[in-house]
């Protein structure tokens, strides 16, 4: 053993002492952030093109009804903002109005257009001078008698994405019916009259909807300003048929009491009693 431990020469190094260092790498040679911003991308792309998918799929009726779910306040907005004072004062959908993007605004036609698609500026145009046609015929008509022709500026015509809206608006020298019932003023009926002359040359379903103020009523045994209303939209459609307008052409006849007034800040405002017409498109 001693011979063994001697045999090395005193000039001889020792036997080197190797270290091996091991460095351990969470998550792989790049680290695991990729993972997040390439899951981020593929949700991305799987929403986009469930969107592609569904501008294919559905129609543009269909694609309304989920726009008007997302933005429910557009259609307050419209009807808030549309009309104006004057004889058969409105605005057309393509005017620059209340919405939160105006209709001025720029943009671009780079978004693909679905083949069932419809409108555009030439539609646009085609709704802008109909309504401006049947503005003339109704002032027309009105003109023609002395009486009536005072009565314009209860009338207003406003042009929505459902087809065009007639709105007989009472105020405080103006009652379309009776107070308390669903019985037509003289004024309102030859109001009427007149609507339905240049109702019954225009093609379209109609629908009326009746609208009371908040002042309460009470009118007899359940009766309220729900059935008043509704009661005056049907007296509505009664007084229309009479002078023309055919049966089949009533789409919804409906009442909303004061849920709807023109005037918010003043529920009891005359102006919230109102009947309003709508020629669909």
């Amino acid at each position: 053993m001693a011979a063994a431990k001697n045999s090395r020469g005193k000039n001889e190094l020792p036997p080197p002492i190797i270290v091996k260092k091991v460095t351990v790498v969470a998550g792989g040679h790049h680290g695991g952030a990729w993972k997040v911003a390439y899951a981020d991308f593929v949700t991305a792309m799987m929403a986009f093109f469930l969107l592609l998918w569904l501008l294919g799929a559905t129609t543009e009726k269909q694609r309304k009804g989920i726009a008007d779910y997302f933005t429910p306040t557009l259609v307050k907005l419209k009807q808030e903002s549309a009309g104006s004072n004057g004889m058969l004062g409105g605005s057309s959908i393509t005017d620059v109005d209340s919405y939160p993007n105006r209709a001025g605004q720029t943009g671009t036609r780079s978004m693909t257009i679905p083949r069932d698609t419809t409108g555009g500026p030439k539609e646009g145009a085609d709704k802008i001078k109909k309504m401006g046609q049947m503005q003339q015929k109704l002032a027309a008509k009105l003109a023609a008698n002395a009486r009536l022709s005072k009565l314009a500026k209860q009338v207003r015509m406003i042009d929505t994405s459902e087809g065009i809206r007639i709105d007989l608006v009472d105020d405080a020298d103006f009652s379309m019916f009776q107070l308390g019932t669903t019985v037509l003023t003289p004024d309102a009926a030859g109001l009427l009259e007149a609507i339905s002359a240049m109702l019954s040359s225009e093609l379209g379903g109609i629908s009326i909807r009746g609208h009371t103020d908040a002042l309460p009523w009470n009118g007899g045994a359940g009766a309220n300003n729900w059935s008043l209303s509704a009661g005056r939209a049907e007296a509505t459609r009664q007084a229309l048929m009479q002078h023309g307008i055919a049966e089949n052409r009533f789409r919804k006849i409906e009442g909303v009491a004061d849920r709807e007034p023109l005037v918010r800040d003043k529920p009891e405002d005359p102006r919230n009693r109102r009947i309003s017409i709508l020629l669909m498109r």
